[in-house]
Parts: structure tokens; C-alpha cells; sequence
């Protein structure tokens, strides 16, 4: 990247820091940088001192966020060099070109196919450490009640710690392929028709009936919920879309 792109990634990286804190956030700003092609494969990502000065946060919270990067191969860290953008990521830009080819409709009952057998191998393989993750994303996404914007970002973050949780490269990498998706302006779109408050709230109350299932480690409720959740948000969507 040339001096201009580090600086206005710097300056933007710097407002980001002024409103959003931990390691959701920092996750949040990466992930998309990378889909984004804002960081190639190859760059060099900010220094973790950076990071957690702009985000106001301890350098254990910026490590365990590039952690959970690299476990989903989207990095690659390298002893007294740094962390940098790996092959996994730019793969995934390269057929980035996908959403143009998918509905909303499309990508929901892409989503039913998958992530209900992904949320019952969470169950098994989910670690502390994911569950807790997730408890800080869920606690960002039901303050995000009249936030359209965040709601969105934290949901996908959510059903993206689920996938990492259970444990299946090839899953996660769909579900990765999934989220870029959720990015796509046809979404923002349908987002704007289908977010009112009430509805967040709804998709909030099953995002924790589902989280405190896999607490629990109940495999058969844990499927039905995410089912029942991801058949709502059909419903709405199709409703959203009637004349």
C-alpha cells in the first residue's frame, strides 16, 4: 500500500476508535478491511500497540481478536514482523463476484441448509473462549436495537463465532462466503424494509435462546432454534418483498 492509503487508512481507523471498543469491533473493522481489498494479500496489518491505542483497549484484546483471525485463515502472523493478510482472504475476494448472482431469498435458504448442522457442531466443539466471544457480540447486537447499521454488523458476527465454534474449515470458509454476501447492497436494501425495532428485538431474543442452548450443550435445541430463527427472518423477507 502507498503512503496515501496507510494514511487514510490510518485516519479512518482512528474515527472507528472513537465509538467502538473490544474485540468485536476490532474484528468487525479487520474483516471487512480485508473482503474489501482495503488490505491485500500480503499486507501488513496495524501494529498491535496501534490498534489497541486506537480502540482504547488492552493489547491482549487486540491479540485475542487477531487470533480468532488467523483461525479463520483470514491472517497469518509472523514472529517479530507482524500480522499479514493471507491467501485465504484474497481467494475469497477473487469470487467475491458470487453476490451479484444471489438474491436474499437465495442466500436465506443457503443459510437453512448450512447452518443448522454447523449450530449442532458448535454444540460439541464449542470452547469457553468461543462461548464467551460470543456473549460479548450478542451484548453488542442487543444494544444495537435502533442501529440497523451495528445490529447487522454484530448478527454477522454472531452466526460467524458460531461457525468458527464448530470446528469445520470447510464450514467456516461457507459461512465466510455467506457473510460477504451480507455486505452486498442488494442486502442493505432488503435491510431497510425488514429492521424496524421490534424486529431486532425479535431476532435478538433468539440469537440468546440459541447462544444459552449451546451453553447448555443441547444439540437438538440448538438446531431447532437456529432453524426456527432463520425461517423467521425467511418469513420476513418474503413479506418484505410482497406487493
Amino acid at each position: 500500500m502507498n503512503e496515501q492509503h496507510n494514511a487514510d487508512e490510518g485516519t479512518a481507523l482512528r474515527g472507528l476508535g472513537k465509538t467502538h471498543r473490544g474485540v468485536g469491533a476490532i474484528l468487525a473493522y479487520l474483516q471487512r478491511a480485508i473482503e474489501t481489498g482495503a488490505y491485500s494479500e500480503g499486507d501488513r496489518l496495524p501494529p498491535e500497540r496501534e490498534l489497541a491505542q486506537t480502540f482504547n483497549v488492552a493489547r491482549s484484546t487486540v491479540r485475542h481478536a487477531l487470533d480468532q483471525l488467523e483461525r479463520a485463515g483470514l491472517v497469518s502472523r509472523r514472529l517479530g514482523s507482524g500480522t499479514f493478510v493471507g491467501p485465504v482472504a484474497a481467494s475469497n475476494r477473487r469470487h467475491i463476484d458470487l453476490v451479484d448472482q444471489i438474491s436474499p431469498l437465495q442466500l436465506i435458504e443457503a443459510r437453512l441448509a448450512v447452518e443448522p448442522y454447523t449450530t449442532r457442531l458448535a454444540v460439541l466443539h464449542a470452547t469457553r473462549r468461543n462461548l464467551a466471544d460470543m456473549e460479548v457480540v450478542l451484548a453488542h447486537a442487543e444494544e444495537s436495537t435502533g442501529d440497523k447499521d451495528e445490529f447487522s454488523k454484530w448478527d454477522g458476527e454472531f452466526h460467524l463465532l458460531i461457525a468458527q465454534a464448530s470446528a469445520n474449515p470447510v464450514l467456516l470458509g461457507v459461512y465466510r462466503q455467506i457473510n460477504h454476501v451480507r455486505l452486498h447492497a442488494q442486502w442493505d436494501a432488503m435491510k431497510e424494509k425488514i429492521l424496524t425495532s421490534d424486529v431486532i428485538a425479535d431476532y435478538n431474543r433468539q440469537h440468546r435462546a440459541i447462544l444459552n442452548a449451546l451453553v447448555r450443550r443441547d444439540a437438538q435445541g440448538a438446531f431447532a432454534l437456529i432453524t426456527e430463527h432463520l425461517e423467521k427472518a425467511r418469513g420476513d423477507l418474503v413479506k418484505a418483498n410482497s406487493p
